[in-house]
């Protein structure tokens, strides 16, 4: 659950393929995209009214996004996701989660998954994040997520799952004795993690359009199935259970490319650390990390160079990170060598992160600060995804409990 962002909305064509080259069909995340063990009971019920979600004049449109839980949440999660939701959370009513259920698709350390969503949570607010303005929670802390994948599991063609382009890369990297059933099944959690929040747009990065889609997909397939006048002759309201979300694309240049090839996307999963610049890495290492970063051999900084990738990257860090336009570190930077710039965009990554890795230290620091905030955040989300879910249910037919 990719796997952030303030930008153009896509007006749905057809398919997603066609949405402005944003991708193939069908997070969060890490991530966003990339990202169970619940107990998921049946519910007793007969057909009864409806639930509606109280509706303030003139709501603010929904923004629904969700981090993985790796303890290492590096520069381009912060760029491309984090550091743009401090923006959308003025903008939208928005929901921000640590997608812990996603976190176990592929083995992990069970001992360090709490801890890891804590840290994170940490992050999100050492970030900017304002619980006042957004609600922050823990996604396993909201049992509709996993009661709502399964009633989806049950509309989702397998097909449909086979076809989804992470499973086979991981699937294929793994082996298939070593690949459980989540793996497979996850993009169908990941749909319910927006579907739930009746979501109107969802930021996404280029490795999360097909999920996207896929949740799209599912939405319509299940309106189709049990709303309308299905659902009204079983005591609802009738029309779509689902909102079919939009994509929030992100801004250009959100994209941070490894610190070791310009080419390819900062990773938490890569197994270099000194591909990446995490958020909580110290000064000593930061230093070390750009002075050791791959560079090449042409004179002087610039951006447009197709044969330059690692030049066009750490500029458009720097200008990320110093606020400044294009133009500014153009003018700024393109007549630097790379000893001096990398000494300037050190000292600008330093400067930028040490205020972020201060604050997170105090909130770790009380617990019973951030158990309250996801505590409060996961009691908010709870009210808008049980009545979705409660919807569901009625509308396929389960006895009421």
């Amino acid at each position: 659950m990719s796997r952030a962002l303030l930008a153009h909305v896509l007006h749905r064509p057809p398919r997603l393929a066609s949405r402005s080259g944003a991708g193939a069909r069908g997070l969060l995340a890490s991530s966003i995209c990339p990202f169970r063990r619940l107990n998921c009971s049946a519910v007793e019920a007969t057909a009864g009214p409806t639930e509606e979600a109280p509706a303030p004049s003139a709501r603010k449109k929904r923004v629904v996004s969700g981090v993985q839980p790796t303890g290492l949440v590096h520069l381009g999660n912060y760029l491309g996701a984090i550091k743009n939701w401090v923006a959308l959370q003025d903008l939208y009513e928005t929901f921000f989660f640590i997608v812990d259920l996603h976190a176990i698709t592929l083995p992990y350390e069970a001992p360090q998954l709490s801890k890891a969503t804590r840290s994170t949570a940490a992050i999100y607010l050492a970030c900017g994040i304002d619980s006042s303005k957004a609600s922050i929670f823990v996604q396993s802390h909201v049992r509709a997520h996993v009661e709502l994948m399964w009633l989806l599991s049950s509309s989702t063609p397998i097909g449909w799952l086979n076809r989804m382009i992470q499973f086979k890369e991981k699937s294929r990297k793994a082996g298939d004795e070593n690949v459980g059933v989540a793996l497979l099944t996850y993009p169908v959690l990941m749909a319910s993690d927006i579907l739930l929040y009746q979501s109107d747009l969802v930021p996404v990065g280029e490795d999360q359009t097909q999920h996207l889609e896929l949740t799209r997909e599912i939405a319509e397939r299940v309106n189709n199935l049990y709303g309308g006048r299905k659902w009204k002759k079983l005591g609802g309201r009738g029309g779509l259970l689902f909102k079919v979300p939009e994509a929030l694309i992100p801004p250009a240049g959100a994209r941070v490319m490894s610190l070791t090839d310009g080419l390819s996307k900062m990773s938490k999963s890569a197994p270099s650390d000194q591909s990446r610049i995490n958020l909580l890495d110290p000064k000593d290492v930061i230093v070390n990390k750009i002075k050791r970063c791959k560079t090449d051999s042409f004179p002087g900084m610039e951006f447009d160079n197709p044969e330059r990738p690692e030049c066009r990257n750490l500029l458009s860090i720097y200008q990320i990170i110093s606020g400044k336009t294009k133009e500014e570190v153009v003018s700024e930077c393109q007549d630097m060598n790379w000893g001096t710039f990398k000494t300037t965009l050190t000292e600008a990554l330093i400067d930028h992160v040490q205020p972020i890795q201060v604050r997170y230290e105090e909130i770790m620091s009380d617990p019973g600060y951030l158990d309250n905030v996801l505590s409060e955040g996961a009691g908010k989300a709870t009210e808008v995804a049980d009545i979705t879910l409660s919807n569901v249910y009625q509308a396929m037919g389960f006895l009421r409990r």
